[in-house]
């Protein structure tokens, strides 16, 4: 699991028929203090997170497809958890 910012949504005209059913946002991870932490990631969003919150990822790949109910689904990485911003310390 890691910590990303919403950066933006994905739209696609063709895609996996598995991606068909799910939204899917640009996740730029961070590390500990905010900081962006390395290349912008795409991931399955079933929660409906907001452009600029803050999430948790995950790289499983196993469970995303579970999640979009496709064994051979491309998708790799799901937001598991939106941050609640009033229950995190704000960083400078």
């Amino acid at each position: 699991m890691q910590l990303a910012r919403i950066d933006g949504t994905i739209t696609s005209t063709a895609c996996h028929p598995s991606m068909r059913r799910v939204r899917t946002v640009i996740c730029q991870p961070l590390d500990a203090d905010r900081r962006s932490d390395g290349a912008p990631v795409l991931a399955a969003d079933t929660l409906g997170a907001g452009l600029h919150q803050l999430v948790f990822f995950t790289t499983d790949g196993t469970e995303t497809r579970r999640v979009v109910n496709d064994a051979r689904s491309p998708l790799r990485n799901l937001v598991l958890a939106i941050v609640d911003p009033a229950a995190t310390p704000a960083r400078a």
